[in-house]
């Protein structure tokens, strides 16, 4: 099927053609293809990654807004592996010569179906296999990783899946970053002031697809006794069964708030002016629910 567009094309060494412009080092080539969808539409910010013949990885990246793709390496036998959100993923081969364009020509992929959706009804967030875990950044260095060990969810799935709606509380003084005296910081009234908010409280009943397996679920997150608009990232995963045959379903989600969104202020600058706590918090949540009952 890819016989025709293997191989070396164009012009050596950026002389003209596609190559135009590009300075390439004398001992390598360019390897490039376009990546369409199944109606001849450019699929952007596709993932790809380049490997040698010993699997090891060259080059990775993402398509440009034209659904292209273009790489300098070192000449040699080479393997491209492409993915997008919602498609088949793509994998092909070519040989780059010194000085030359090898070009897999137009890439198109295949349109995946979506993972079935639960049934409608009411589930259960199932905690020994969930987790909402946080990642924030430490005097503009290092991140810091934690996560909230007690919590309880649900979700009202509809015969509609735009139509479901969730409800998820977490136990604030249940902090845990792995260190004793950062989490009694965490839990004193500088942050969470678990003594006057003891709960984080998340509601949504906007479910929005955004194609594939990509959901967006919108709703009202409240902490520290403030409420705000958040939206969730999410990826579904699909159903499985447990290991008593309980049917299951799994989803990963993320996304960012913002300290001072819900007053969380508190802050101690370093001699440099280098804040202590940044000013943003990656939320990524692991969750598995089951049927109630």
């Amino acid at each position: 099927m890819f016989g025709r567009w293997l191989g070396n094309r164009g012009q050596a060494g950026g002389r003209g053609g596609a190559l135009a412009g590009v300075q390439v080092p004398r001992t390598a080539g360019v390897l490039s293809c376009r990546v369409l969808d199944p109606v001849n539409e450019p699929v952007r910010q596709a993932e790809f990654v380049v490997t040698d013949s010993a699997g090891r990885k060259v080059t990775a990246g993402e398509t440009d807004p034209f659904g292209s793709l273009l790489a300098t390496v070192p000449a040699g036998d080479y393997r491209l592996a492409v993915k997008a959100e919602g498609f088949t993923p793509f994998h092909g081969a070519a040989t780059v010569t010194e000085g030359a364009h090898a070009t897999l020509g137009d890439v198109t992929l295949q349109v995946t179906q979506p993972p079935q959706l639960p049934d409608p009804g009411d589930w259960d967030i199932e905690p020994n296999h969930s987790q909402i875990g946080f990642t924030a950044r430490h005097i503009g260095l290092a991140r810091i990783h934690g996560r909230f060990n007690t919590f309880a969810g649900a979700v009202r799935i509809a015969d509609r899946m735009e139509d479901s709606a969730m409800h998820v509380i977490i136990d604030a003084a249940s902090i845990d970053t792995n260190v004793q005296m950062r989490d009694d910081h965490l839990r004193s009234g500088d942050f969470l002031d678990v003594g006057r908010y003891p709960t984080l409280e998340f509601y949504s009943e906007r479910f929005v697809h955004r194609g594939g397996n990509r959901w967006g679920v919108t709703g009202a997150l409240t902490l520290h006794g403030v409420s705000r608009t958040v939206t969730l990232d999410t990826q579904y995963l699909g159903l499985g069964n447990g290991l008593e045959g309980e049917t299951r379903a799994a989803c990963r989600a993320t996304t960012e708030l913002h300290r001072e969104d819900f007053t969380l202020t508190w802050q101690t600058m370093l001699a440099r002016g280098i804040a202590v706590v940044g000013p943003s918090i990656s939320i990524d949540l692991d969750i598995q629910i089951v049927p109630r009952g």
